[in-house]
C-alpha cells in the first residue's frame, strides 16, 4: 500500500539535473524565510526531490553550468499544475560548515559558484551551513504532482503525494562511483 504523504526537498532544478548526473552529491543549506524556526533540519533521511524554477540565477553557477539554467526553463511548462517528481535522495552525510576555509574544500564539488556558496555560510552567521551528502536514486515510473498553494513559499520541505505502489529506484551512480566520490569529500574535509 502507498504512503498517504511523502516528504520532498524543493531544490533549483538546475541543481537536481546536476545530481541526477552524478556531476554533485551535495547540497547546501541554511533554511527557508518560511521555515518555522528559520533554520534548516533534516525533517527524513530520505525524501523526493521537488523541483523549483523562479529564482534559479545563472551569475550563481559556475559558468560550465549557466547554460543548463536555460535549457531547465526551456523545458517547463509554466502553464501546467503539473510538477514532475523525477528523483529521490538518501542523506548519507550531513556536514556543518562553519568557515570559510571548509567551504573553500567543497568548491571542485558542487555546481555553485564562490559567491552563492559564501552567502550562503554568512547568512545568519551564528548559524552553520548545513551541508548534505546525498545519495541519488531516479524513479523509474513516471510521477508528477498537481501544484497546491502549500508548495509555494521560501521554505525547504513539503509534503508531497508519492507515487502509487511499490516505487522502483535507480541509483544515478554505481556503488563504487558514489564511494569514491564520498571518500573524495571526505578526506578534504578530514583536517577541520
Amino acid at each position: 500500500m502507498a504512503e498517504k504523504e511523502a516528504i520532498a526537498l524543493k531544490e533549483w532544478s538546475v541543481v537536481i539535473n546536476a545530481l541526477s548526473k552524478g556531476e554533485q552529491i551535495l547540497l547546501m543549506r541554511k533554511g527557508g524565510i518560511a521555515e518555522e524556526t528559520k533554520d534548516f533540519k533534516v525533517l527524513e533521511p530520505a525524501f523526493y526531490l521537488f523541483p523549483t524554477y523562479l529564482h534559479q540565477k545563472k551569475e550563481l553557477l559556475k559558468e560550465k553550468y549557466q547554460s543548463s539554467v536555460d535549457e531547465e526553463i526551456a523545458n517547463w511548462d509554466q502553464n501546467s499544475k503539473d510538477i514532475p517528481i523525477r528523483y529521490y535522495a538518501e542523506v548519507v552525510k550531513e556536514i556543518e560548515i562553519e568557515t570559510i576555509e571548509q567551504l573553500n574544500k567543497l568548491m571542485p564539488y558542487h555546481i555553485w559558484t564562490e559567491n552563492f556558496a559564501e552567502g550562503k555560510l554568512h547568512w545568519k552567521k551564528e548559524k552553520p551551513l548545513h551541508v548534505l551528502m546525498v545519495r541519488v536514486y531516479e524513479i523509474m515510473q513516471a510521477h508528477s504532482i498537481k501544484f497546491k498553494d502549500e508548495y509555494n513559499g521560501c521554505k525547504s520541505w513539503v509534503s508531497i503525494d508519492p507515487p502509487d505502489g511499490n516505487v522502483q529506484l535507480k541509483p544515478v551512480l554505481t556503488d563504487l562511483e558514489f564511494i569514491n566520490k564520498q571518500k573524495e569529500i571526505e578526506s578534504v574535509l578530514e583536517n577541520f
